[in-house]
């Protein structure tokens, strides 16, 4: 009799040990996250842009700035000269600010930790989103003023703008200031129309002769490692080389 009440409680416990061993694994199931088919895309880490002037570079009264004009060169569909064909393919990027129509190119000021060649580099990729092959030879040098400061006399806000030509190799789709910038791609000929200033359609001149004459002039440069936007100028005609036009 009491080998069989023994049996009985042996009997029951296993029972109870298997009901546990059941909840644990069903509350397991019911508090594990669901599974997925796929992992999920990694978040694309954004960069913000650099912001103030505390590492800005000055020349004498000059605040330096560095830009460069973003184009591309559609396939070629057709047999005409060399000069027509680069000219008719020629894509420049330009972008917008908030209310106004017209439109410029990614510039801003060129800071003491880079070369002038990233400082160009950066601001294409802060302000337009795009990422490329940059000239070695800039398109040449500009003495305006800020914007802030266009009704100023004298030296206030004198800035020297170096511009160089960037062969477009990526355009991103999310970059540091898209909310004030948006970008377009216009064909050569529209470009001088949209331009805000004088010195944007000298800039274009200049970079039609550097891809002209590409064999001889155009060599370029890798683009530099982005690892982080700058103010808008009001151009004001220099009156002679290295001059600052006065109010």
């Amino acid at each position: 009799m009491r080998e069989r009440l023994n049996r009985s409680w042996i009997c029951l416990l296993e029972v109870l040990v298997q009901l546990t061993r059941r909840l644990f694994l069903w509350r397991r199931e019911k508090t594990a996250p669901p599974a997925s088919s796929s992992p999920s895309p990694p978040t694309p880490a954004m960069v913000c842009a650099r912001q103030g002037r505390l590492r800005q570079r000055y020349e004498g009264c000059y605040r330096l700035v560095s830009g460069c004009v973003p184009y591309m060169l559609e396939e070629d569909v057709g047999e005409k000269s060399c000069q027509q064909d680069v000219l008719g393919r020629l894509q420049v990027l330009m972008i917008s600010t908030p209310k106004r129509s017209d439109l410029i190119f990614p510039k801003g000021g060129w800071e003491d930790d880079e070369s002038i060649d990233e400082a160009a580099c950066r601001e294409a990729f802060e302000e337009a989103g795009v990422k490329g092959i940059i000239s070695a030879t800039p398109l040449g040098e500009w003495v305006f003023k800020s914007k802030s400061k266009q009704n100023s006399c004298g030296l206030q806000g004198a800035c020297k703008g170096f511009m160089f030509g960037l062969q477009v190799t990526e355009l991103l789709e999310i970059w540091p200031e898209q909310v004030t910038h948006g970008r377009r791609w216009v064909p050569l000929e529209e470009a001088y129309g949209l331009c805000r200033y004088d010195w944007m359609r000298e800039a274009l001149d200049k970079l039609k002769e550097q891809l002209l004459f590409e064999s001889n002039e155009f060599r370029p440069l890798p683009s530099p490692e982005l690892v982080d936007s700058s103010s808008l100028y009001m151009v004001i005609p220099a009156a002679a080389e290295g001059a600052v036009a006065l109010c």
